[in-house]
C-alpha cells in the first residue's frame, strides 16, 4: 500500500490522466449480464483503487450493439483521439475479434470478461489482449464430463449464430469427443431470436439425452421459457445451459431455470468478501452482480495498480508488471496470467436451486463442485496461440 500511496504523478502518466473504455451491449440481448453494470463496476474498482494512490482515472463507456464494426470503429477512435490506454470487457466474441486487432496494431491493452470464443487467446492471441473471465473450453469442459460420465452421451445443441456460438458448439464436441459422448445435431439462430418453436421441435426429435443451449442473455432466457412452455422441461431430455448468468436466472424465474446446470467462473455468494462486493454493487446498481460485472472490477483495478507500481502508462511495462503480480481481489484471489494471456483461476459447476430452497433474494445457486484452476484450462501443450508456440509451449 505505501508502494501504491507513493506512486506516480499525473506527470508520469500520458495526458496526465488514465483512461479506461468499457465497451458491451449496452441496449440488447447481451446488456442484462454486463452493460452498464460493467460500468459501475469499474468505478468501483477506481473508486477503490484511489483510496490507494492519487492517480487521475477516467471511466468511458460505449454501447457496440453487437455489431463488429461499430466496437472496432469505437475503439480505434478511443486509442487514437481520446487517450483512452486500456479497454475493458466487451463481452461478444465477433466484436473481441475486431477489437484484438486494432489493440495489436496500436500497442494498446483490452482485457475481455464475458468473450467465449477460444480463438482470443488461441490463433489470434496477443500480447495486448487478455481474458480475465473464461473462454468457451472452460464453460464445457467440466459440465460435459461429469455428465457423460453419468451417461448422458448424446448431445443436440441450440446455438447463437455467431463467432461466439459457432465456437462453444466446435469445443464441445472435440471434448464430447474425448470423452465417449457424441454430438447428434446443432441448430443455429440469429441473435436476438424470438421464437424457438422450431429449434426446439427438432432437438426433441433428435432423441439426444442432452439439449445443450449455446446462447446466453435474453436467447437463453427466451429459449427455456419457450422450453416449458413445450413441457420439455417435464420430458426425459436434460436442458444443459453450456453459458448462464445470474441476471438469466432472474430473467427466466426460478421455476423455468431450476435444475439447470452450468458452469460460472465467480457467484456473489460464495463467501463474506464476494458478498461485500456484491451488497455495494447492488446499493449502486439495483442488482446483484454477475461474473462478468465481476471480472471487469478486477481487471480495471489489476491494471491500475500495475500503472501505479511502475510510474508508467507505457503499454509493455504494464502488461509485464499485470503478468508478474498475482491478482489481490474477491474475483480471484492469487491468480496469475499464463504464457496464452489467460487469468488462470478455479471455475464452479452450480445448479439453479428449487424455489423452495431459496433462502434470500439472488443467492439462485448451489455448488455442485469446484474445478480447480488446474483442471479448468486446456493444457498450454494443446495451446496454438503464436505467443505460446514461439516459446516452445
Amino acid at each position: 500500500m505505501l508502494a501504491l500511496s507513493t506512486g506516480p504523478s499525473a506527470a508520469d502518466i500520458s495526458g496526465g490522466v488514465v483512461r479506461i473504455g468499457v465497451i458491451n451491449d449496452q441496449s440488447g440481448p447481451l446488456s442484462d449480464l454486463a452493460g452498464l453494470g460493467s460500468v459501475v463496476a469499474a468505478r468501483l474498482a477506481v473508486e477503490d483503487f484511489q483510496k490507494l494512490a492519487s492517480l487521475k482515472v477516467e471511466i468511458l463507456s460505449a454501447d457496440h450493439q453487437n455489431k463488429a464494426d461499430i466496437g472496432t470503429q469505437i475503439v480505434r477512435r478511443w486509442y487514437e483521439a481520446d487517450g483512452v490506454d486500456m479497454v475493458a470487457d466487451v463481452g461478444n466474441s465477433a466484436v473481441a475479434l475486431g477489437i484484438q486487432s486494432i489493440a495489436r496494431q496500436m500497442n494498446k491493452i483490452v482485457v475481455y470478461s464475458a468473450v467465449g470464443t477460444t480463438e482470443i487467446t488461441g490463433k489470434q492471441c496477443s500480447p495486448n489482449g487478455l481474458a480475465w473471465l473464461h473462454d468457451n473450453y472452460n464453460l464445457v469442459a467440466g459440465s460435459i464430463r461429469k455428465l457423460v460420465g453419468q451417461g448422458l452421451k448424446t448431445w443436440f445443441f441450440i446455438a447463437a449464430d455467431y463467432a461466439f456460438g459457432r465456437n462453444m458448439v466446435a469445443e464441445s464436441e472435440r471434448v464430447l469427443a474425448e470423452v465417449g459422448g457424441k454430438s447428434v445435431g446443432t441448430v443455429f439462430h440469429p441473435l436476438g431470436n424470438a421464437d424457438y418453436g422450431s429449434f426446439l421441435l427438432q432437438a426433441q426429435s433428435s432423441g439426444a439425452k442432452v439439449v445443450a443451449f449455446a446462447n446466453a442473455g435474453e436467447q437463453l432466457v427466451t429459449a427455456m421459457k419457450q422450453w416449458n412452455e413445450f413441457g420439455m422441461g417435464a420430458g426425459p431430455q436434460k436442458a444443459v445451459a453450456e453459458l448462464m448468468f445470474l441476471t438469466d436466472v432472474h430473467g427466466m424465474g426460478m421455476e423455468t431455470a431450476k435444475g439447470l446446470t452450468t458452469v460460472t467462473a465467480w457467484y456473489w455468494d460464495l463467501n463474506d468478501a464476494t458478498r461485500a462486493f456484491a451488497k455495494r454493487f447492488f446499493d449502486a446498481r439495483g442488482v446483484m452482480p454477475t461474473a462478468p460485472q465481476a471480472a471487469v472490477y478486477s481487471a480495471v483495478f489489476h491494471y491500475l495498480k500495475a500503472v501505479a507500481a511502475i510510474g508508467s502508462d507505457d503499454t509493455a511495462r504494464v502488461l509485464d508488471r499485470m503478468r508478474a503480480t498475482p491478482v489481490d481481489d474477491f474475483f480471484a484471489p492469487g491468480a496469475t496470467l499464463r504464457a496464452d494471456n489467460k487469468l488462470v483461476h478455479d471455475f464452479y459447476l452450480v445448479q439453479v436451486k428449487e424455489p423452495t430452497e431459496l433462502e434470500k433474494p439472488w443467492a439462485y445457486y448451489k455448488v455442485v463442485e469446484t474445478i480447480s484452476a488446474k483442471d479448468a484450462y486446456r493444457p498450454l501443450s494443446e495451446s496454438d496461440c503464436p505467443l505460446v508456440t514461439a516459446a516452445g509451449k
